[in-house]
């Protein structure tokens, strides 16, 4: 795993000038331009949010505890979001509706699109934070689908799998003529899947069962499922 990448350090000459560039954007975002999309918009409230799903990046979304904890409604955190949605801030990963006969998560997962704000926001200014940080395995995962999306075909459909059960797959793509793909990702060196994805593939019966590890290269962990470096799945959804 880069450090520089995971840090969200390209340009700065250290990660501390890194951290405080990205926590300029987030307050100059704040105070600058979401005023320009509602004079009432409450700033200051967008930004706890802001932070409150950086702490539960990549977590089902649970709208009563982020409304109670801003002491607002229900409805007005879900709008909030839609902001933060529409704004590219945020991803909502829906669900799979799958006809599988088992009861299945209904609600999205919520992701901050950009890892480099998901440690600004945490306040983490180095991989060694990082590493020791209790986001470091949602971190990753985030990384992997916003890089995997940015250059999957037209018409791709993203989905996560997850059942009443524990059966669960991280990132489920329906690729046009390339059928389904089921995506397990594991920010190690040896990833070993869950029982649950084995048990939610058994459920799809996808195309293909990959997980996306940290390393580089690529090579078979079963005879149904291979292990592959983010870099080489972005160049095969890029062919």
């Amino acid at each position: 795993m880069d450090t520089r990448r995971v840090s969200g350090r390209y340009l700065a000459r250290s990660d501390a000038e890194s951290l405080a560039t990205r926590k300029d954007f987030i307050r100059t975002y704040l105070e600058r331009d979401v005023p320009q999309f509602g004079p009432r918009l409450p700033a200051e409230t967008l930004g706890r949010l802001w932070t409150m799903l950086a702490h539960g990046h990549g977590t089902i979304l649970n709208a009563s505890p982020l409304a109670a904890g801003l002491s607002v409604s229900v409805p007005t955190v879900l709008r909030y979001i839609d902001l933060l949605a529409d704004l590219l801030l945020v991803r909502r990963l829906p669900p799979l509706q799958a006809n599988t006969g088992k009861r299945l998560v209904k609600s999205p997962k919520v992701y901050v699109r950009d890892s480099g704000i998901v440690h600004a926001l945490l306040g983490i200014e180095d991989y060694s934070e990082l590493a020791g940080h209790p986001v470091v395995g949602a971190s990753w995962e985030g990384f992997v689908i916003e890089n995997l999306l940015a250059v999957a075909p037209d018409r791709t459909m993203a989905s996560f799998y997850r059942t009443a059960a524990g059966a669960e797959i991280d990132l489920v793509l329906d690729l046009p003529k390339r059928g389904r793909w089921a995506i397990e990702i594991k920010s190690g060196l040896t990833p070993q899947p869950q029982k649950g994805f084995y048990l939610a593939c058994e459920d799809l019966q996808p195309k293909r069962r990959l997980v996306v590890y940290a390393g580089e290269g690529r090579y078979p962990l079963s005879e149904k499922v291979e292990v592959i470096g983010v870099r080489e799945l972005a160049a095969e959804l890029l062919d």
